[in-house]
């Protein structure tokens, strides 16, 4: 006998992104209390609950309907990406050595990424890209653009394994290519040592376990 699955909730979803970030300590990092932090939250409310009408969310796919994204005009890359841990796992992420001091703040939002809000907004239609382990990175994100879809930031992929770890997995990996600084580099989120680890890899180079991240779109 099959089971109906329970309609998706956008709102209740939206609710557990609030609270996620807040246990996280995220209004604090801000600078903004809880009541305040949640405010400026509320409004993509609407665009949350209109966007995921009918839809599902199946994070063990790699497919979630929307993402509460809090960038680091708000809170910094190196205080998010230490409260991220893998599904089932206790060791925080980190941001790997490769990162030449002050590489980091050069790799911003590109000017085809356009990003809506500058400390909070809604990313839609969120793909962890698997399709593309095995790619090469700028071939990858040449075919996403032929279909329309815009690459994930920094901030973005952040935000997709702080709300739902279920997607970073091995061999099932994901790049960032909505962030980049100017060269062939191209941030990446993958595990290293039972934890995720923020990194890059070559524009050129393909990786079997590493696929390039995508949305729909982006709204505040």
């Amino acid at each position: 006998m099959s089971v109906t699955p329970a309609p998706f909730d956008a709102s209740a979803e939206f609710d557990r992104q609030v609270r996620n970030l807040t246990d996280r300590d995220y209004p604090a990092l801000s600078g903004l209390d809880p009541e305040r932090f949640g405010a400026l939250l509320a409004p993509l409310r609407a665009h949350a609950v209109a966007a995921a009408a009918g839809g599902r969310c199946a994070p063990e796919t790699g497919r979630v309907p929307f993402l509460l994204v809090v960038t680091r005009n708000l809170v910094p890359v190196e205080e998010t990406m230490p409260r991220t841990v893998l599904h089932g796992g206790r060791l925080p992420g980190f941001i790997d050595r490769s990162f030449e001091p002050g590489a980091l703040e050069r790799f911003v939002a590109t000017e085809e990424t356009a990003l809506p809000a500058p400390d909070a907004y809604l990313l839609l239609d969120v793909e962890r890209g698997e399709e593309f382990c095995g790619a090469v990175p700028h071939e990858a994100m040449a075919t996403l653009a032929g279909r329309g879809r815009t690459l994930l930031t920094i901030e973005e992929g952040i935000a997709l394994l702080t709300h739902f770890p279920e997607v970073l997995v091995k061999n099932k990996c994901f790049s960032l290519g909505g962030s980049r600084c100017g060269d062939r580099r191209v941030p990446a989120i993958w595990i290293s040592q039972k934890a995720p680890k923020l990194g890059w890899c070559w524009q050129g180079n393909p990786h079997t376990w590493l696929g390039m991240a995508s949305a729909g779109a982006r709204r505040a």
